[in-house]
């Protein structure tokens, strides 16, 4: 948040507390967090969001202008004029003594985030109020500075940032996991031979919400060269696990003229951007992470902040997995996923550091990916962290038309619904590469919270759209 006041005139707590703006009289306007009482004084502890720390309102309990706050409980939106000036008390270098003080919004006994500690399950369940609270303040702090960072990022290196449909009759990953948009009638829809009949739907055919926007980035990047998309995409899938939202926003890079290896470079420069951004423009609420919810978490992020990648392809990969002596749950077998295990184990015990696994059998991925030289793998990178496993997937995209169109008849895509797509292969075709980020998954790591829930303002999981 920026450091000058606003136009009304109000400082904000972040200003009062760093020494942004000079003693002397000031408005704050907050919530309650806490009020303590004594004899003659109250200690409010004020928040606005713009930080962490409260700032302490000191107010003369027996000043006739402020007697009747006797009530004044956790909560509550007051505005406040008074006087800043040095705290002589420890814990924070200054203070406000209250001259004026306005309740804006009452809150009564029932509020929900007394002071207290409150588990994070029953947060979910007051999604509202829980901003309010130390750690999802920060959390949203810091998603709302890695946000900005992210289109840094790519501005400064000259990407465009293209903006792609929510609605789409493309399923991306061809998993059919898609939610549906129709205006047809449920209980009644019209039909054609008995099917559903979606020409007759408000788009003229079937769609639903995307799933990525990778494929109107590739006609983009066939036009500008360098692009990315930052936006929501959606999965119909009915898992509960931690790391699973119906809802969720992806960073989709996509690089006209690059190869594997130019899609791993931007990769890793591009993770260890955002850590370094992070432990500049953050250090306050990462701190808080640090003590409260992961120790060693600023430990973390330096070491990946200043990590070389190092690289193997899928098939050392899963020898070294096999050869290991461990035991784990999923035995590792070539033609399979890599587990989390398995992904955790190369990077904090193989490579003791972030990994490009790189060369996928060609039956696990997606359909766009370039098929290799040997026509059993494809041209796909994973990149590994240590304590998470994946947190990024890309490939060097299919740009030969005779390749794509024996790929998309293995896998069952009929051609004339991607007839566009083709088209980008058909004129002008050339090589190039992106990659995808899940960003509520780095929220994850850069700031230690274990359930994706927690990382994004309101989720939207499976039997649960609240708020």
């Amino acid at each position: 948040m920026e450091d000058r006041p606003n136009a009304l005139g109000r400082t904000r707590v972040k200003q009062a507390l760093s020494g942004a703006v000079q003693p002397g009289a000031v408005l704050v306007r907050g919530w309650v967090r806490t009020v303590r009482r004594t004899k003659n004084l109250s200690f409010i502890a004020l928040n606005d969001g713009s930080c962490l720390d409260n700032l302490q309102i000191v107010v003369d309990s027996e000043a006739p202008e402020l007697s009747d706050l006797s009530r004044l409980g956790t909560g509550a939106c007051i505005e406040v004029h008074g006087k800043l000036t040095a705290s002589p008390a420890a814990g924070q270098p200054w203070e406000l003594q209250a001259r004026q003080i306005r309740v804006l919004g009452g809150a009564d006994a029932d509020y929900p985030l007394q002071k207290k500690r409150h588990g994070f399950e029953y947060l979910r369940t007051i999604a509202h109020l829980r901003l309010r609270s130390n750690t999802f303040g920060a959390v949203f702090r810091v998603r709302s500075a890695l946000s900005f960072a992210v289109h840094r990022f790519f501005q400064e290196r000259g990407f465009l940032y293209v903006h792609t449909p929510i609605i789409t009759a493309n399923d991306c990953e061809g998993a059919g996991e898609m939610f549906r948009v129709t205006t047809l009638t449920p209980l009644d829809p019209p039909r054609n031979s008995g099917a559903v009949d979606w020409s007759r739907d408000f788009f003229g055919e079937r769609t639903g919400l995307t799933v990525s926007g990778q494929l109107q980035g590739e006609a983009f990047a066939c036009a500008f060269s360098d692009i990315y998309t930052f936006g929501p995409t959606f999965r119909a899938e009915n898992s509960n696990t931690s790391r699973h939202a119906a809802e969720f926003w992806m960073i989709e890079p996509e690089m006209a003229f690059a190869d594997l290896a130019a899609d791993c470079r931007l990769a890793g420069d591009f993770l260890q951007y955002l850590c370094r951004y992070a432990l500049e423009h953050c250090a306050e609420d990462l701190k808080f992470f640090d003590t409260h919810i992961e120790t060693g978490l600023l430990e973390k992020l330096a070491a990946l902040a200043e990590a070389e990648f190092q690289q193997m392809t899928y098939t050392e990969a899963v020898k070294e997995l096999q050869g290991c002596g461990r035991a784990f749950e999923f035995s590792p077998a070539w033609g399979q996923d890599l587990q989390s295990e398995h992904e955790r184990f190369l990077t904090e015990e193989v490579v003791k550091g972030p990994l490009f696994v790189t060369d996928y059998p060609k039956d696990i991925k997606a359909f766009y990916m370039r098929l290799n030289d040997d026509g059993k793998t494809v041209a796909a990178m994973d990149c590994l962290v240590p304590r998470v496993g994946e947190i990024i997937g890309g490939s060097q995209r299919e740009e030969r038309l005779d390749v794509l169109e024996g790929r998309m008849a293995e896998v069952g895509i009929a051609p004339e619904s991607l007839s566009w797509f083709l088209d980008l292969r058909r004129w002008g075709s050339c090589p190039h590469a992106g990659f995808g980020l899940g960003f509520e998954r780095f929220l994850m790591y850069v700031t230690g919270m274990t359930n994706i829930r927690d990382v994004i303002p309101f989720p939207r999981t499976p039997g649960n759209a609240k708020f």
